[in-house]
């Protein structure tokens, strides 16, 4: 397989925040003690399912410090930088770094719509600010635009690059990506989480991870072995969990209702411009996650 620098199974961490909104820390460190309990050995903080737009530089410190502390010893613990601002995530990797990171998620800057040299120069700028290896994150649906693979070819020369995110959906062009420049690549789209493991992507970077990490594990498993009938049976029995969280609303959203369903939670509370979960939609989880036996055993009954 090929290398796989942040772990095989991370999952974007959700940020708990308090009824009253204010960041949970408690409730952080349960999240990230559920998540490497359950499958995972890596973790990204502060992205966009971190709700990381809404979140200060004050309180994504205080996240980060909280999921070091409560797991730095069994996980990787990746750290979001990526704002549409390189003075921002200049200073959020710095921070990153202080609070003892151990690499950076840096996505391609968002709304500006910057022509592919103001990309590169922002990825350099952000990359010189500290020595963390940086996982860059490719989702043009969010960004409204796409890294190109001269983009990629030129960055790739600075070592500190060493993995992608890509929620592109273009496995031909990440293979072609892969090959030409050395980056590990990571699914960043629980749909296709297969179909990269078995393109040569490295792991996955998943929003179901957070129900179904253990599942993903055994899925890698399976594709490590050669056992591709294995790993399709899983990938299978979890596409409805995949409809589930990722279909219906903004991840986060579910991703929170079934960390409360699952005890993990007090709350499935969300900073506007989100909304928390509405009972039908929670309803559909509960009803998935139970179908799935994903639910502790007094959930299900």
């Amino acid at each position: 397989m090929p290398a796989a620098p942040f772990g095989r199974v991370l999952t974007a961490m959700v940020t708990p925040f308090k009824d009253d909104g204010s960041v949970d820390l408690d409730a952080v460190a349960a999240v990230a003690n559920h998540l490497v309990d359950h499958g995972n050995d890596g973790i990204v903080v502060s992205g966009t399912t971190g709700e990381a737009p809404t979140t200060s530089v004050a309180e994504d410190g205080e996240i980060l410090r909280a999921v070091i502390d409560a797991v730095g010893d069994r996980a990787t613990v990746v750290a979001g930088v990526g704002t549409n601002h390189t003075e921002h995530s200049i200073e959020l990797n710095e921070q990153a770094e202080k609070a003892g990171a151990d690499g950076v998620l840096l996505v391609s800057p968002y709304y500006n719509k910057p022509t592919q040299a103001g990309i590169a120069a922002h990825f350099e700028a952000v990359a010189a600010a500290s020595d963390l290896p940086i996982m860059l994150y490719d989702i043009p649906g969010r960004t409204g635009v796409t890294i190109t693979p001269e983009t990629y070819a030129k960055v790739a020369r600075i070592d500190k690059f060493v993995a992608v995110k890509d929620a592109v959906g273009d496995l031909f062009r990440g293979a072609r990506i892969m090959a030409e420049t050395g980056l590990s690549f990571y699914s960043g789209d629980d749909v296709l989480n297969l179909g990269w493991l078995t393109h040569g992507g490295c792991g996955v970077v998943s929003v179901v991870g957070h129900v179904a990490g253990s599942r993903y594990a055994e899925m890698i498993a399976c594709v490590d072995k050669g056992d591709l009938d294995g790993a399709l049976a899983i990938y299978v029995e979890l596409l409805p969990v995949v409809d589930a969280i990722m279909n219906h609303a903004p991840g986060v959203m579910t991703a929170k209702a079934a960390l409360q369903l699952m005890g993990v939670t007090a709350n499935r509370a969300v900073r506007l411009p989100l909304v928390e979960a509405d009972d039908d939609l929670v309803g559909l989880v509960h009803e998935t996650l139970a179908s799935a036996h994903l639910l502790p055993e007094t959930e299900t009954n």
